[in-house]
This record gives structure tokens, C-alpha cells and sequence, in this order.
């Protein structure tokens, strides 16, 4: 393979791109094109297409300037790994806050991050919170002190608000992986680790708490690579462990670096190693260099022909592979201790990439679904375009988050939504830290800000109006937990004011009413997740609800093909209704990058059917698919397919129509052989050691599937699939059995069929019920 070549191929870890940016201090030299592609346009004719499609205005020397020294960055792990209080010393460090407060502080202030009173009151993040700061980096090769400019995102952990992981996720260019130093990779890190992967996001790890009893890096190292399957080695050992952790050794420059200081704001580096682990550095530091040279091939040429290797080659070689994804640096340290903090921000500097290294691709809705993705460019003076990513109701109106990837969002100017075409004023423009606003004239490509007064929905594409660019949709996950919602006392306009702003801002929570039980039931990825709504309704809106039994959120879909051939005919007065449809559902697998498990497909021709009345048999389809016939839950993992029909002159219309799908559906469900679905929820138990065999027994005596068991010293983590409906009360329980010691989280996995047993007493119930209604 030549150069050029391989170029094309790997943009982000290629030779060619990096040798430039280093020689010349630049942004590599491909980003001077929209695409990898348009560089390579003379190697590579057959993709001419996409070069075409690529814009043109190329970056200016003052974009690679700004560019160079901007990172975007989020904060991800499992519950209680250290996130926020991670974030704290960061924007400690970098003067953005004068104190250090801690998350469970005994001065009630609580971290600057978690800004909602009941974030404080819990001890968890609920919400992401967005800030910036700005921070000299000392780099690893020149040893110079450069100045970046560095947005944050910190994420929850809790599994209940992964969506807030998820579409943080989705504007980064870069994170940084936090994991306990005794309990490692965890069942909300493996979550993270496939949302980093689906949006392709390079990360740094961190293994914090090195300071707790029984932590131990290399155990944690060792997961990495097996549990979430990515290269990784230790760039830094630590300087003594547990309560003896002091310091760490930088493993690319063979330093030691101490935090001195009651803060630890001194950062002190020594060419003296503790004589103790002089040798144990120099073996991890051979590991990390074998490791690198199996993720980047230039590293290996030196690595193969035993030539000397230096600092530049390990720290180009480490910046290449994090950024292409095939490699992640562990770094260690205690934020509660104040250790190793400051090194992990001249990582996040030195390796992680810049807005123009990350590759961001948009869709023109100008062209048919099959164009090619168009490559953006962070130039200043391109067309703008910017996503919505995240919506909160704020002091004084909706408060919209946006990445902007290209062109510059100025106050008071004109910009319009992709979705409705509609134009809007920007009236207000901020930069936010955590609740506190900043505001500013003008935001560059390459930023995080949030825009005042602007009605949008989370996921929203907005530009110039000058191009017809929409960036691609995000990830969202179905609810799996159902409660009846009501206001203690009289109903106030309150009641559905709050759930419509909630819908609004959270696309995981879900209302709807149900006209059989005359309640209004919302839908929710976990318990926490719909307490934590109904709460803030009492608080902010003054309702005060109550709720009932949690309910899992069951489906249906079918096991077989099935014909249908259906007729709808209704003849009064004048015009009557008439339509005819013939065709086949079929079960499908969802789709895995979208996560869509519903499909309408038109094979008519001829013009059996006119074209304007089939949107309204994929209506009538879909409308069908909101109840089953089984049980009376949705259905889906269903194609239908039209093959056929006929209409009359007068009497047909979209309404017969869709009727007519909606029966056909109904005809043919029961011969596809359907089956209820119940939700399986991956649950991970951590007790210490006394208690495994009661605990593995209560998770047998549920049904659960144990996957995995991980022994530690005193403690270990269970790894089981349970279904959710038997998950119901299993806290008070764990409390028992592990006198209060033990605890537990879970999260959605899949879909299963239930017990034929159970089906057949769901359907019996759901049989009954209707003949009550009757």
C-alpha cells in the first residue's frame, strides 16, 4: 500500500497527516482539505464522489491557530468512580472556582457541577453540566508550557440517565474514561465504552482512587483489554499505593511527579525514581512501547528494528493511535487526594485530538438518501452548522445547548432549523460553567455554547440557510419502566405544563394517556429516573403526585411470516370508504446503528394503489403497531410488506385506506405466531466476599442468568441477566442478605420472550379485561 494510500484509508492515524502537524506545529495537513478523500483525489480516483461533495473553503492560518489549542472533551464512567469530583479539581486547578467543595461535603455547598438541589441532596449527577477553562500544558517533548482552551462535559453515571452520556457524547471530539481503582471496568463503563464507540470518540483513561484499600492498576489495565477489548497500557506507575499513594512516574519522560501543597496545586517533577521501582518503571515502560507498536505501524518499524526509540516517537506514536481509536493511555491518580490531576490535563492536551483532527460528516437533505455523507470543515468562514444537543428550561426561557462544527453563531443573527425550515433571531448568546452564564458576541466552529429564547427540539440541525446540511440523529433508547402518574388534590395546568417540558428536554422520558384505565402513565429508562422527575415536579412546579405499582414495559412482535389480503368496505349515505391491501408481515432483527426494529416496504406497481394513499397504509401500519392483539402491548420487530390492491374512484381515501391496513394487520397477527417480550436488564452486585453464596442464590431464585463472577480480596462482583419484572424489591432484599453492605446496578439489555406459562396468563388477563369493557 503507498503512502497516498494509506493516507486515504486512515486519515487519523496516518503517517503523512501527523509528520506534518509536527514538523510544522499545524493541524495535519489533510484537514487543509474537507476530506482525507479530496487529498488523495490522484491515488484515489474511483472516490470521486465524495470528493465532489466535499466543501471548499479550506482552513485559514488563524483556524489551525485557534484550532491547535482547542479541546472539547467529556467526563464518563460508572456511578461513583470519582466523575465529578474529578471535574471539581480540574476547574480548581485552571481557576475556575477559588475552593474545592466535594460532592458529599460536610459544608452542604457540594460540587459547582451539580448545580440542582437534588443533585446535592443524592450525591449524583442527574443532569450534564458544561463548563471551559483554560489550562497551560507542559509539553512531554519541548517541555514548554503551552496554553488551552478546554470545554467540558461531565455525565452521569447512573444507568437511568444515559441519554445525557449519550448526547454529550455525540458533540465530543475526545473523553476521558474514569475507573475505580478496586472496582474497574463495571456494567455502566462497558455502557460508556459502546457509546464512545458508536460515535467514535477517542478516549484517555483515568483510574482514580488509587489511594482506597485494595487498589491496583494493573488488575484494572488487564480489564481494559479484556472486558471492553481495547489496547491499553499504563503511561504512568504509581509512587506507593492505598494510603502510601504519593505520587506517579511518567512513564514516557521517566519523571516523578509529586503534589505538594494543602491543595495539591504544586506540581513537583524529579529525575530521581524511588530506587524500589526503578526497575519495575522501566518494565512498564517497555510494555507501553510494545503495546503502541502494535497499534501503529510506524512505532513498530523503530519497535522491529531495534532502533532507539525517543519521547517524540512514544508521544507522536500514542497521540496517532488514541486518536485513530485503536489505542488508549492509562492514566492514575486520587482526585479526593489531589494526586495526578494536573498530568491527566497535559494529556488531555497532548493527545486527545483537536476539532479539526476529529471527522465529522453531515447529510444533504438536498440529495437522495444514497449521496454521499458531506465532510465539514471547522473553518470560521464556512456556511454554519450547529447542533442542538441538549434543552433546559432556564431563568429566562429555553436554554438550548449547541456544538457549532462550522462557520461562526453570532448574536442577532439569522439562523434556520434543518427539521422545519423555519428562521429564527439569536437573541442571547452564552457560554456556560455548570449554571452560571458568561455571555459572548460570537462563537467560532469548534465550540460549546447555549443559545436564549430559541424553540427547538433536542437533536435539531441549525444553519445559514445557505446550505441544506442536517447532522445525523443520535441514539435513543426505549423506556423499560412504566408508572400511573397523578397530582394529589386538583389537577393544575402545572401538572401537564411540567410533563411536556420534561418530554421536551429528556427524549427517554415518555407520557401517554391510556383511555382503558383513564391514566396518565410515564415511561422511564429506570426507577431513580421517574422518581427523580417526580420529584422536581413538587419542587419546581409545586405539584405534588403520586404514582403507582411500577410496571415493566412489556412488547409483543411475531414469530413467523403471514399473509394478509384484507378488504375494507363501509357503505352509508353518499361516498362510503373502500380500500384493499394485500401483502406479508415478516419478523426482523433491529437495526443496529439506529436501533429501529419497524419496517414499511411498498412493492406495488402498476398503480393497483395511487402513490398518495400508500403513506396512509404505513399510518394505518404503524397505528396498528401501538397495541397488540395479544396482550394489548406494543409491537414491533415487524416489516410489513405491500404487494398489492385495488381502490375505487369515489369511494376511496386515505382514511379507508389506512383502516384498511389497520385490519389487515389485526387479520393476519394472530397466524404469525406472536409472543410477548419482556425486558432483560444486565444487573452487576458488588458484596464483600462472606455473602457470595446468598446472593448468587437470591438471583437464582429470580430467574437470573449468571455471566460472569469476579473474586477480589474481600469482595466480588456478580454479573447476571434478570429480567426487570423480577428485579422488583431485590434492593431491600440485597440489604438483608449483605447487612446493608451490598449494592447493586443494572441496566437494559435486550428484549426476550417471556415463559410460555406467563404469556398465556397476559393473555388471558388482557382477554378479560376487554370482555369488562365490553
Amino acid at each position: 500500500m503507498t503512502l497516498a494510500a494509506r493516507l486515504w484509508v486512515f486519515p487519523l492515524g496516518s503517517r503523512l497527516a501527523f509528520t506534518s502537524c509536527r514538523r510544522t506545529g499545524q493541524v495535519p495537513s489533510w484537514r487543509h482539505y474537507a476530506s482525507a478523500a479530496t487529498a488523495a483525489t490522484q491515488e484515489a480516483p474511483e472516490d470521486a464522489s465524495e470528493a465532489e461533495a466535499a466543501p471548499s473553503i479550506p482552513l485559514t492560518e488563524q483556524d489551525e491557530a485557534r484550532l491547535r489549542f482547542q479541546r472539547n472533551i467529556g467526563v464518563s464512567a460508572h456511578i461513583d468512580s470519582g466523575k465529578t469530583t474529578l471535574t471539581e479539581r480540574i476547574l480548581y486547578y485552571t481557576g475556575r472556582i477559588r475552593d474545592i467543595h466535594e460532592v458529599r461535603g460536610k459544608d452542604n455547598v457540594g460540587a459547582k457541577m451539580d448545580s440542582m438541589e437534588l443533585e446535592r441532596e443524592k450525591g449524583i449527577t442527574i443532569q450534564s453540566a458544561a463548563t471551559y477553562c483554560d489550562w497551560n500544558a507542559r509539553m512531554p517533548v519541548t517541555g514548554e508550557m503551552e496554553r488551552h482552551a478546554i470545554n467540558i462535559i461531565d455525565t452521569p453515571g447512573h444507568v437511568d440517565f444515559t441519554i445525557e452520556v449519550e448526547r454529550a457524547l455525540r458533540v465530543l471530539d475526545g473523553a476521558v474514561l474514569v475507573l475505580c481503582a478496586v472496582s474497574g471496568v463495571q456494567s455502566q463503563t462497558i455502557t460508556v465504552d459502546r457509546q464512545m464507540r458508536r460515535y467514535n470518540v477517542p478516549r484517555i483513561s483515568f483510574i482514580n482512587k488509587m489511594d482506597r484499600a485494595g487498589a491496583n492498576p494493573y488488575r484494572i489495565v488487564n480489564q481494559i483489554r479484556q472486558k471492553l477489548r481495547m489496547p491499553a497500557a499504563l503511561a504512568q506507575v504509581p509512587i506507593g499505593t492505598e494510603d502510601e499513594f504519593k505520587g506517579v512516574i511518567d512513564l514516557v519522560r521517566m519523571k516523578a511527579i509529586y503534589n505538594k501543597g494543602v491543595k495539591g496545586e504544586e506540581v513537583t517533577e524529579t529525575d530521581e525514581i524511588p530506587a524500589a521501582i526503578v526497575d519495575h518503571a522501566q518494565e512498564k515502560r517497555a510494555e507501553l512501547i510494545e503495546q503502541l507498536a502494535e497499534a501503529d505501524d510506524e512505532l513498530a518499524e523503530l519497535f522491529l528494528n531495534e532502533a532507539e526509540i525517543t519521547v517524540k516517537d512514544i508521544v507522536e506514536a500514542m497521540r496517532r493511535a488514541t486518536i485513530a481509536r485503536k489505542f488508549t493511555p492509562v492514566f492514575i491518580g486520587s482526585a479526593i487526594k489531589n494526586t495526578g490531576v494536573q498530568p491527566l490535563l497535559d494529556a488531555v492536551c497532548t493527545y486527545l485530538p483537536t476539532p479539526a483532527e476529529a471527522e465529522v460528516k453531515a447529510i444533504d437533505i438536498s440529495k437522495p438518501a444514497s449521496a454521499p455523507l458531506v465532510p465539514l470543515t471547522p473553518a470560521a468562514e464556512a456556511p454554519l452548522v450547529g447542533l442542538a444537543f441538549k434543552l433546559e428550561e432556564g431563568r429566562f426561557g429555553q436554554l438550548t445547548y449547541m456544538r457549532v462544527y462550522q462557520g461562526t453563531l453570532k448574536k442577532g443573527a439569522i439562523v434556520y432549523n434543518a427539521r422545519t425550515g423555519k428562521k429564527v433571531k439569536v437573541p442571547r448568546l452564552v457560554r456556560m460553567h455548570s449554571n452560571d452564564m458568561e455571555d459572548v458576541a460570537e462563537i467560532g466552529p469548534g465550540e460549546i455554547c447555549a443559545m436564549f429564547g430559541i424553540e427547538c427540539s433536542s437533536g435539531d440541525t441549525f444553519t445559514d440557510g445557505t446550505t441544506s446540511y442536517s447532522m445525523t440523529s443520535m441514539f435513543v433508547p426505549d423506556p423499560v419502566v412504566s408508572l400511573a402518574i397523578k397530582p394529589t388534590g386538583t389537577e393544575t395546568p402545572n401538572f401537564s405544563r411540567a410533563l411536556n417540558r420534561f418530554q421536551k428536554e429528556d427524549p427517554t422520558f415518555r407520557v401517554h394517556f391510556d383511555s382503558e384505565s383513564g391514566e396518565t402513565i410515564i415511561s422511564g429508562m429506570g426507577e431513580l429516573h421517574l422518581e427523580v422527575y417526580v420529584e422536581r415536579m413538587k419542587r419546581e412546579y409545586n405539584t405534588p403526585c403520586t404514582t403507582g405499582k411500577p410496571q415493566v414495559a412489556y412488547r409483543e412482535t411475531i414469530t413467523q411470516r403471514a399473509e394478509f389480503a384484507y378488504t375494507h368496505k363501509k357503505q352509508t349515505g353518499g361516498a362510503g370508504q373502500f380500500g384493499r391491501v394485500s401483502g406479508f408481515v415478516e419478523p426482523i432483527e433491529a437495526d443496529e446503528e439506529t436501533g429501529d426494529n419497524v419496517a414499511f416496504e411498498n412493492w406495488v406497481t402498476g398503480g393497483n394503489i395511487p402513490a398518495g394513499y400508500i403513506p396512509a397504509v404505513e399510518k394505518g401500519f404503524r397505528d396498528a403497531l401501538e397495541k397488540g392483539s395479544l396482550a394489548g402491548c406494543p409491537v414491533s420487530g415487524v416489516r410489513m410488506i405491500l404487494e398489492d390492491g385495488a381502490y375505487h374512484a369515489v369511494d376511496s381515501s386515505e382514511l379507508a385506506f389506512r383502516q384498511a391496513a389497520i385490519g389487515a394487520f389485526r387479520e393476519c397477527y394472530m397466524k404469525a405466531r406472536p409472543c410477548i417480550l419482556e425486558p432483560i436488564m444486565s444487573v452487576e452486585i458488588v458484596a464483600p466476599i462472606e455473602f457470595q453464596g446468598s446472593v448468587i442464590g437470591s438471583v437464582n431464585q429470580r430467574r437470573g442468568t449468571i455471566i460472569d463472577t469476579d473474586v477480589r480480596e474481600d469482595e466480588f462482583t456478580v454479573t447476571a441477566d434478570v429480567s426487570l419484572s423480577d428485579m422488583f424489591g431485590f434492593s431491600s432484599q440485597l440489604r438483608g442478605l449483605t447487612q446493608g453492605k451490598g449494592e447493586f446496578s443494572m441496566e437494559y439489555k435486550t428484549h426476550q420472550p417471556v415463559l410460555p406459562h406467563v404469556q398465556q396468563e397476559m393473555a388471558a388477563e388482557y382477554q378479560r379485561k376487554l370482555q369488562q369493557k365490553k
